[in-house]
């Protein structure tokens, strides 16, 4: 069974920072991208970042770049979300989700939300300005 479990989250006051966790269980680890979507009261999700663990290399939505990092531990199975200079638009439940990169995903693909095959069960942020 594959699981993807997340921790952190919590009120942060603006200009802030937090740190989000996602330990996944239950697959190859480094045969996948684990991407950090959130979704904002009444929206629609919004991709933040990914990351492809077998060779780190990340990327990070315009509306985050500079100020939120993505890191893997490989050998406990988690991706990290740093978030700094947090800004109360960053409110928000946040995802994390695993894609099996031996699939054909493309770069637009893994960036949806609804492209993943496995996502964790959600932490909310909340930024208070």
């Amino acid at each position: 069974e594959v699981q993807l479990v997340q921790s952190g989250g919590g009120l942060a006051q603006a200009g802030g920072s937090q740190i989000l966790s996602c330990t996944i269980s239950g697959i190859t680890f480094d045969d996948y991208a684990v991407t950090w979507f959130r979704q904002a009261p009444g929206k629609a999700h919004e991709w933040v970042s990914y990351i492809d663990v077998s060779n780190n290399r990340a990327f990070f939505a315009d509306s985050v770049v500079g100020r939120f990092t993505i890191s893997s531990n490989s050998a406990k199975f988690t991706v990290f979300l740093q978030m700094n200079k947090l800004k109360a638009e960053d409110t928000a439940v946040y995802y994390c989700a695993a894609m099996d990169l031996r699939q054909p995903y493309s770069d637009y693909a893994l960036r949806v939300y609804e492209e993943a095959e496995y996502w964790g069960q959600g932490t909310q942020v909340t930024v208070s300005s």
